[in-house]
């Protein structure tokens, strides 16, 4: 079962990092406009979620991959809670904005589980 909830989570977290080039203008808009370089922000993080799900999959980086996906989990948290402040720049309902807010601590704690 571990092993299914690790592939599942790489898989996940390999497809979001494909969803930011994917959704470029989704991701972008993620952010706020005073902040700089807006697209390279979103292509980067993107090609980390990506590398970092690598990462993950290989047994000898799992655990240190594990504890980078979390620290970088906190660190895209304030993105989150602009999205639930903002709802009117997304097609999203706010409730499900909302919803995202506590989700993200389940993936870290999710991370956290598997990395081992």
């Amino acid at each position: 079962m571990k092993k299914i909830a690790l592939y599942a989570f790489c898989l996940f977290f390999a497809a979001a990092g494909v969803g930011h080039f994917l959704l470029d203008s989704f991701f972008i808009l993620a952010m706020p406009e005073w902040v700089p370089f807006r697209p390279a922000i979103v292509y980067i993080s993107g090609i980390m979620e990506i590398l970092l799900a690598l990462g993950l999959f290989l047994k000898q980086t799992r655990e240190r991959a594990g504890m980078l996906i979390s620290i970088f989990l906190v660190l895209v948290f304030p993105v989150n809670i602009y999205m639930a402040l903002t709802p009117e720049n997304f097609d999203l309902s706010p409730a499900a904005l909302w919803i995202r807010l506590p989700l993200q601590l389940v993936l870290i704690w999710w991370v956290l589980k598997v990395r081992k």
